[in-house]
């Protein structure tokens, strides 16, 4: 049944599926062991940013194309759901009207972006794509009757996913059943959904051709496969889902703006999440839009304790400052990419292969 569901790609390790069970074991019991809205935003970004890695982890490592333009889809979708909830009021209608043209408008783009970028050469088609997405990064902060410009659009969202919105009076467990709660488990829901439909894509017949093209693109060439088509439909494919992962953050944070999902940052984030958890291997999203979100969260706060701890050793507390946060942050990804060439999921996968063709009778 698991492997049916998992598409046949099961973890094969053990270390890594007692990973992804506890990530997202953690994720369900968030609110109830985690109280507190900074680790529900924590536990909710990590959720929606799983979607977005995991879709860019099927442009670059199955299809091998490097594109500075995904963050572009994923403010799509933050933008579709923003400006029709701000124009149609906090109704379904207005979500559904959001989703669905901003998937449209992201099918448009990346189909022309594809069919007239992915025939040039890759460093060629990652300028292109880089300049497509700061002409809308900048289109996105002009256009301010639309999109509220550098201020961004704050918005409400349909009753049953608001704080005021309760179940029952009663909490459940010390924790209220209200509106703010059923987003945060509708969230969880569809980023099980959308990456389990990932997994399957990758390890269809198609996501076979992808992987091919990624390895050896004139061998794929050479047996038949037309590798612009399939090239062009990974980025289509990939564009929808980082459209759907930018609708989820909006319908979460009520609110978007440039910085928040159209920002370069963001970008540079993605390809540290995908090195660092494992390129095609997808689940290396999970993996790695976990350590980096509960990091790059946390260890300032860590940091402003071991600070404390060594008042007494200047030269130690000026080592662990606060302040030194992203610096340190720095080092440790430096090191795991260091100790992990493959990522965590590829090492994970290689260690395990290893113990059991070490086996006798193996």
């Amino acid at each position: 049944m698991l492997n049916h569901l998992l598409s046949g790609d099961l973890p094969r390790s053990r270390v890594l599926a007692v990973v992804l069970v506890i990530i997202l074991a953690g994720l369900l019991l968030t609110p109830f062991i985690f109280p507190g809205a900074k680790a529900l935003n924590v536990a909710a970004k990590i959720c929606y940013f799983i979607v977005l890695v995991a879709s860019f982890d099927l442009l670059l490592g199955y299809t091998g194309i490097v594109s500075f333009a995904h963050t572009m889809f994923f403010g799509i979708g933050a933008y579709g759901i923003a400006i029709a909830l701000t124009r149609m009021g906090p109704t379904w209608k207005g979500v559904a009207v959001g989703v669905a043209a901003a998937l449209l408008i992201s099918l448009i783009l990346s189909l022309v972006i594809g069919l007239f970028s992915l025939r040039v050469k890759a460093m060629f088609y990652a300028m292109i794509t880089l300049a497509v997405a700061s002409a809308f990064m900048t289109m996105a902060s002009q256009f301010s009757d639309i999109t509220g410009g550098e201020d961004g659009l704050s918005f409400k969202v349909p009753e049953l996913l608001t704080p005021g919105f309760s179940l029952r009076e009663a909490p459940f467990l010390g924790v209220s059943l209200d509106g703010k709660l059923i987003t945060f488990y509708l969230l969880i829901a569809v980023t099980v959904v959308l990456f389990l439909l990932m997994l399957r894509i990758v390890n269809s017949p198609f996501g076979r051709v992808l992987q091919a093209i990624r390895e050896n693109e004139f061998r794929a060439e050479a047996l038949g496969y037309r590798t612009v088509s399939y090239r062009t439909s990974s980025n289509v494919l990939s564009a929808m889902f980082a459209t759907l992962a930018g609708a989820l953050m909006a319908l979460w944070m009520r609110y978007n703006g440039p910085d928040t999902s159209l920002s370069f940052e963001i970008m540079i984030d993605l390809l540290l999440m995908v090195v660092i958890g494992g390129m095609g291997t997808l689940y290396g999203a999970v993996v790695g839009a976990a350590i980096f979100i509960v990091a790059q969260n946390y260890l300032q706060e860590l940091m402003k304790l071991a600070s404390s701890a060594s008042v007494k050793i200047p030269l130690l507390r000026d080592l662990v400052h606060p302040d030194r946060w992203l610096l340190w942050l720095g080092l440790l990804f430096i090191l795991s990419v260091y100790k992990f060439p493959t990522g965590i999921v590829g090492k994970l996968r290689l260690s395990a292969w290893r113990k059991r063709t070490a086996q006798p009778g193996a």
